[in-house]
């Protein structure tokens, strides 16, 4: 897990130590994204992971997950919100795994990853084991080299 956020930071830095003239290269803003979302998911997961996620965003994130949440208005707390959120569910998962299927990059704006995962647990709030597999989509709106808006759908 240590390496694995390690990895994701190095990652991250050497993305943005690109100056602002130049072209984001979104492929390798795709993979450090998901490495990082994946370690925040893992079992082990701890602050320090959640952490490497959310430098990827901005600070007013909008983000929607549908069914369950619709508003992807950008909201100055947004991090902050999704700190919070994100926080709640750390280590929930005793078992986590996510394969990316695919990307898809969009000029300068946007990118598509399309990945698999599952999962195993106990909610945190219920108790009630959990476990799924599913096929997600996540459309990353990206604003000066940061994920501005993020949109999630089930396959």
């Amino acid at each position: 897990m240590y390496k694995l956020f390690i990895t994701c930071v190095l990652s991250f830095f050497s993305f943005f130590a690109v100056s602002s003239d130049e072209a984001i290269d979104l492929d390798k803003l795709a993979q450090g994204y998901f490495s990082a979302m994946v370690a925040s998911q893992a079992p082990d997961a701890n602050q320090e992971a959640l952490e490497a996620y959310l430098i990827f965003l901005t600070d007013d994130v909008g983000h929607t997950h549908l069914p369950w949440f619709a508003d992807d208005t950008r909201d100055p707390e947004g991090k902050a919100r999704m700190r919070e959120g994100m926080t709640f569910y750390l280590g929930a998962h005793t078992e986590y795994s996510a394969t990316m299927l695919n990307t898809f990059t969009f000029n300068q704006s946007a990118i598509a990853i399309r990945y698999e995962h599952s999962a195993k647990g106990i909610h945190p709030e219920s108790k009630q084991a959990i476990e799924y597999t599913e096929v997600i989509m996540e459309v990353l709106e990206i604003e000066d080299g940061k994920v501005a808006v993020i949109r999630k759908y089930h396959q």
